[in-house]
């Protein structure tokens, strides 16, 4: 399968000839040895909805609480960083009084070590402070007594204040004027494919083209991509809130790949979050059509940072993301 694609081929027969190279593609990206070939969920929103939903656990400190909750399926048989980081806010979210108070605006993460799927994930919240205006939780996700992911975040009570924003970009075509994933995977039975186009909960529509399996236009360091929910969501903000942080690890290092004409079926490319910051600005839906503006600043050493802004379709400005990630090419290796 080291054979150069002919990209002037149908949809379905590249789909075909670089299906193998996919898989080799997130094999690398997760460090896994097999493909997971669980059936897909029947309705991926509501997988997502019933992995936010944590137990409450017993713990052994009135300063520590305890939950636990479910992996969901994915191809190559490790977590999700998105969920954990989801769960993680979640699991913060519920030590904190939220009744439209004091919500999270920002949160800061690492990814350690890969999680499995197979296993629950334990989060730990330690309540480090509770102060007139703000409140601050760390949360370390366990598997096996070890730790998978460790984040801070902060709440801030509702307050007034000074008021400005980015502007929402401009010459950015309609979401529904653009081809869905499924349109673009075809009807491929691999699972990691089958993954892309059908189990992910989210909609996903690149303004320009996507990067599943070439880099078409010019390579630059820059992107932009629409996304909702696939289906409608609880009323509570803290869901929408997490919810975006769940989607908002999805395509964040694109713009890297992009700038180097890599795509994601490049033989070879070993990908990985290493740690991932956002800062909540207002609220907003996550079942609404939101725009994901993406750019990379600088690659080097094996590692390429890249930076996005949420915006709603109104063009108001909902939260700010920022992330690391490993990036390894072959041939960029020397």
């Amino acid at each position: 399968m080291g054979e150069h694609i002919n990209h002037n081929h149908s949809p379905m027969a590249t789909i075909v000839s670089v299906t193998l190279s996919f898989f080799y593609s997130l094999f690398f990206v997760t460090n896994s040895i097999f493909v997971n070939f669980n059936p897909i969920p029947e309705n991926p929103l509501d997988d997502l909805l019933r992995t936010l939903q944590l137990s409450k656990l017993e713990s052994k400190t009135d300063a520590e609480d305890l939950f636990e909750g479910p992996s969901q399926w994915m191809p190559h048989g490790r977590v999700y960083g998105g969920q954990v980081l989801a769960q993680s806010l979640v699991a913060a979210t519920n030590t904190v009084d939220t009744e439209g108070i004091r919500n999270v605006h920002s949160l800061h993460g690492y990814f350690l070590r890969p999680g499995d799927i197979d296993l629950p994930i334990t989060f730990s919240v330690d309540r480090l402070r509770d102060g007139r205006s703000f409140s601050t939780r760390r949360v370390q996700a366990f598997q096996n007594g070890q730790a998978i992911f460790s984040m801070i975040a902060s709440f801030q009570d509702t307050d007034p204040g000074l008021d400005h924003q980015d502007s929402f970009p401009a010459d950015i075509p309609d979401p529904e004027t653009l081809p869905t994933a499924a349109e673009l995977l075809g009807d491929s039975e691999h699972p990691v494919v089958q993954y892309w186009a059908k189990a992910r909960p989210f909609d996903m529509r690149h303004v320009t083209s996507p990067i599943y399996f070439k880099v078409d236009g010019e390579h630059v360091a820059h992107q932009a991509v629409w996304l909702k929910a696939l289906g409608t969501l609880p009323d509570d903000p803290q869901i929408h809130r997490a919810a975006m942080a769940y989607a908002s690890d999805y395509s964040i290092l694109e713009s890297i790949y992009r700038r180097h004409g890599i795509a994601w079926s490049h033989r070879g490319l070993k990908s990985a979050s290493l740690d991932h910051a956002m800062w909540f600005h207002r609220d907003g839906r996550a079942d609404e059509w939101m725009l994901y503006v993406q750019e990379s600043p600088s690659a080097q050493g094996g590692r390429g940072l890249s930076l996005g802004r949420i915006f709603n379709r109104a063009g108001v400005l909902l939260a700010t993301v920022a992330q690391e990630g490993m990036v390894r090419v072959p041939e960029f290796a020397d």
